[in-house]
């Protein structure tokens, strides 16, 4: 039995997304069709490779191992398809980028557009999520590039610096410290706080910020940790409580004077954002074509 590509993409899409049922709509096949593709390949290496367990689908150890050749081997064929359309003066396929939050919302998306107008035929897919998550699926094979909001340390991965930004207390424009000019760091700990989720990049870089100026987050009065920006900002817009935000995401709140930045006394905390890829691997065509569009317009 000849263990063909495309078989391999339907396994692929099996584990990534957990489900036959998914899988079969992404494919564009149906559900029995997916099964038999699965039952071939468990013939073929004479292993099970996915176990069924009630409507979640997880592929076993041999599975495991089975997946990430084939996400190298569906790699090595889109990367073939993309330098031969480059070599025609065609750069075309498709490119799944990950963003934490901030850059996902706030960067990434005029980049995409003009790099788009540069490359029609291309189709580029934005997967926003921690940057945690970026990470793991970077490991993982299933993003070539991502761009996060912290420098992340791990001999597996690269992070090259990108874009600038700055975390900033922010207040509703009636709360008692939006007219002063400053407030002290331990005057953070006397107010109801709201907080990222833990694994997000601003909550790292503000943990380790305010750290420095002997402020240690877990002694903060949290009334809410969500998991998206918009969450807390619609938190400190409905007068929950204050945050620390990016400048970038508020930037048009403070314009209108929905939300007013409040300087912490003595504490600065700039960020950077960080385009991070997988050590010692090669980018397809296309990668590399949006690394340069990113490089030329950071």
């Amino acid at each position: 039995m000849r263990v063909d590509i495309r078989r391999l993409e339907v396994f692929c899409k099996v584990v990534d997304l957990g489900s036959f049922t998914r899988a079969a709509e992404a494919a564009l096949l149906s559900q029995p069709s997916v099964s038999e593709h699965i039952r071939t390949l468990e013939e073929h290496y004479n292993e099970k490779l996915i176990d069924r367990l009630g409507r979640r689908a997880q592929p076993t150890h041999a599975g495991k191992i089975l997946y990430q050749y084939a996400r190298r081997i569906i790699q090595l064929k889109d990367e073939a398809d993309q330098a031969i359309k480059q070599f025609q003066g065609n750069l075309s396929g498709k490119l799944a980028v990950g963003a934490s939050t901030i850059p996902g919302a706030y960067l990434l998306p005029t980049m995409i557009d003009s790099f788009k107008s540069s490359y029609s035929s291309i189709e580029l897919m934005l997967k926003i999520s921690g940057t945690t998550a970026v990470v793991e699926d970077i490991l993982k094979g299933t993003l070539e590039l991502g761009l996060i909001g912290t420098l992340w340390k791990d001999q597996r991965v690269e992070c090259e610096e990108m874009f600038s930004d700055e975390l900033v207390l922010t207040v509703y424009p009636d709360h008692p410290w939006a007219k002063k000019s400053s407030v002290y760091p331990g005057e953070l700990l006397e107010m109801p706080f709201i907080l990222r989720e833990p694994g997000s990049g601003t909550r790292i870089e503000m943990t380790q910020g305010l750290k420095k100026a002997g402020v240690e987050v877990p002694h903060f009065q949290v009334v809410a940790e969500v998991g998206s920006n918009e969450a807390v900002r619609q938190g400190v817009r409905s007068r929950i409580g204050v945050a620390i935000l990016s400048s970038l995401s508020v930037a048009e709140d403070v314009e209108r004077g929905s939300l007013v930045t409040v300087p912490i006394e003595g504490v600065s905390m700039p960020r950077s954002f960080y385009l991070v890829q997988r050590r010692n691997r090669q980018l397809s065509p296309l990668a590399t074509a949006f690394y340069n569009h990113l490089k030329e317009h950071c």
